[in-house]
């Protein structure tokens, strides 16, 4: 009796784990690899398979013995090395899904919603249809259906409008780390193509994330307005970082753009060399009066704009408070506000042990210091007054290789693969 070929939607695929023959999971399905041809239905050649440290491999439908029940089963056989797409090969999720294609017969516009592929042999797999959406959005205006792969035009040109719905929605509860791991793994076309429809709060933390080239790529694939208005809602030594890396003429004219209050304190950063404390440090940490209260202490460092490192430590200084501020007197660490009552001052709990650092001071100094008293951040003083304050993850971005956010975690891929074979 023939055997009935079998047939799996590639969107409802993502996110199913994967199983070695003997019940461990290896990890989660990323998106599927296709490989179009001259002649015949596109080819599924593997699955990208998210494993442990989000690490992203290439796992060959060859491999794979079962899909069913929702999960994958592999031959156990699992190459670690991280996976990078070849210019021949196309991402079904990151790349076909939501793209808009034609129907041969009537020409009509269609989006695909989702993609069909079906084991045609015992070792190959086929992108063999299409289910997709036509007509207007109005009452009644759409159909969705399934077409086969070869009645459409359009679906392999990597210039076809794409939508982008379904990644806003894989992205939406991700914090800015992750939703950066995603966009790094998508076409330069895409991955700007998604930024684009960010709000600007939220494209500002996931920039904060991303390596240069990346961060570079998307600012520059926005119009003038937008950029200028992402930069205004980045932290000031993360926009300075960006904008230093820019053409002279593109960053002069986004720095005019920008509201004058946010422009100054990152031309105020761009003055410092790259790897001192006034080339790291931040303008904008909490700053308080020591007439202030515990209670409103608290509520500062709950601001959702403030980064963990800098919620932490509160520096306490005469009026003004917005940097450079009047004299400076000390700092507040958080676990010794939280066992004062919420009415008491905080000059009440000053720490006035806290060696300040010029804005000349290097990193090697700012480093030292951060791990001989165990702090998130070192204030910068000039004089008597607090300029700003280095926190301890701008000080690793620094320190570590400028590639590292793309590199393979550090474990060997022997050790990996050993675990399931």
């Amino acid at each position: 009796m023939k055997r009935q070929a079998q047939t799996v939607y590639a969107a409802r695929l993502i996110g199913t784990p994967v199983f070695d023959p003997i019940g461990d999971q290896v990890g989660t399905v990323y998106d599927v690899v296709a490989l179009f041809r001259l002649k015949g239905d596109p080819l599924a050649v593997g699955l990208v398979v998210e494993v442990v440290g989000k690490r992203r491999v290439f796992l060959p439908l060859t491999r794979v013995t079962s899909i069913a029940n929702g999960q994958v089963i592999t031959t156990g056989i699992v190459n670690i090395r991280r996976f990078s797409q070849r210019p021949a090969e196309t991402l079904v999720f990151a790349q076909l899904i939501e793209r808009h294609v034609h129907l041969r017969e009537t020409n009509e516009e269609a989006v695909v919603i989702d993609v069909a592929i079906t084991q045609t042999k015992p070792r190959e797999w086929q992108l063999t249809s299409l289910y997709v959406r036509t007509g207007k959005r109005s009452v009644g205006g759409q159909r969705s259906f399934t077409v086969p792969v070869r009645e459409v035009t359009g679906l392999m040109n990597p210039a076809a409008v794409q939508g982008n719905v379904s990644i806003l929605a894989q992205i939406n509860e991700l914090k800015p780390a992750d939703v950066a791991d995603v966009l790094r793994e998508l076409p330069a076309g895409r991955m700007q193509a998604v930024a684009s429809e960010l709000t600007d709060e939220r494209l500002a933390d996931i920039l904060e994330e991303l390596g240069d080239e990346d961060r570079i790529e998307i600012l520059s694939s926005l119009d003038m307005e937008r950029a200028a208005d992402v930069l205004d809602v980045m932290q000031p030594d993360d926009a300075a970082d960006l904008v230093a890396e820019l053409p002279t003429d593109q960053a002069a004219e986004l720095l005019e753009r920008m509201e004058p209050e946010e422009a100054q304190d990152v031309r105020r950063l761009l003055a410092y060399e790259e790897r001192t404390a006034g080339g790291l440090m931040t303008t904008e940490p909490i700053v308080l009066p020591p007439e202030a209260t515990i209670a409103t202490a608290l509520a500062s460092a709950r601001r959702a704009d403030i980064p963990p490192a800098l919620a932490a430590i509160m520096f306490v200084c005469r009026p003004p408070l917005e940097t450079p501020t009047g004299r400076f007197l000390g700092v507040v660490h958080i676990q010794r506000a939280l066992r004062e009552a919420p009415s008491a001052m905080i000059g009440t709990i000053l720490d006035t042990d806290i060696e300040a650092i010029s804005a000349s001071a290097g990193i090697g100094t700012v480093t030292r210091l951060l791990a001989t008293y165990n702090l998130t951040a070192l204030p910068v003083v000039d004089d008597d007054s607090l300029i700003g304050a280095v926190s301890v993850d701008d000080v690793l971005d620094h320190l570590l290789p400028e590639d590292w956010r793309d590199a393979d975690d550090d474990v060997t891929d022997e050790a990996v693969e050993a675990q399931h074979v």
